[in-house]
């Protein structure tokens, strides 16, 4: 988690931030979702594949486990099948279905702070967590 403090000059800055924020992460996940959709698609085959074959060779299914190691906090997936791009994407899909709302929620909440736009000297200084604002510091300068 990376977390910054961004200054901004009006209320209008901020609120470009989180649009362009808002804008990039809909694009991101779109692209996200094209490809999830690819890859469920090849997963579903597979499985289906896997079925027939085993069902042929009148044996059970055998639930799919991930040939999965831990090497220094990191997961690593060995023969990665379709299934276990899936699982990635679905994964990846979610974390930016969550950031999507978090940054839209935001957007909405600071609205107000346009009606400060007429102080003079006003900062925003704007503590983020991974891009998404978690509270901004009001400077009279």
């Amino acid at each position: 988690m990376v977390v910054e403090i961004k200054e901004f000059g009006s209320a209008g800055e901020i609120e470009e931030a989180l649009d362009k924020g808002i804008s990039e992460t809909k694009s991101t996940l779109g692209e996200y979702l094209r490809r999830l959709d690819e890859i469920r698609l090849l997963a579903e085959n597979r499985r289906k594949v896997r079925q027939v074959v085993m069902k042929l060779a009148g044996k059970k299914a055998v639930t799919e486990s991930l040939g999965e190691i831990s090497v220094g906090g990191v997961s690593v997936v060995l023969d990665a099948n379709p299934l276990d791009e899936l699982t990635a994407l679905e994964s990846v899909v979610r974390s930016h279905q969550e950031r999507l709302l978090t940054l839209q929620k935001a957007r909405e909440a600071l609205t107000p702070l346009e009606q400060l736009s007429d102080t003079e000297g006003m900062k925003y200084l704007v503590v983020e967590s991974n891009g998404v604002p978690e509270s901004v510091l009001l400077k009279v300068c």
